[in-house]
């Protein structure tokens, strides 16, 4: 089963971006919150996050 997960951007600190979980309406957070380093995630405001399970 895989999952994509989608998050926006939340909050900048010293070193990372937090991204926070933006679930289909009616469904539960499966992540919640995301701390990406900033070198990597950029200027960008949304992430998608792919999870296989099993």
């Amino acid at each position: 089963m895989t999952t994509t997960i989608k998050f926006e951007r939340e909050k900048e600190t010293k070193h990372t971006i937090r991204f926070k979980e933006t679930p289909e309406e009616g469904q539960p957070h499966v992540i919640g919150t995301l701390y990406v380093q900033k070198w990597y995630a950029g200027s960008t405001n949304k992430l998608e996050v792919t999870i296989k399970k099993g």
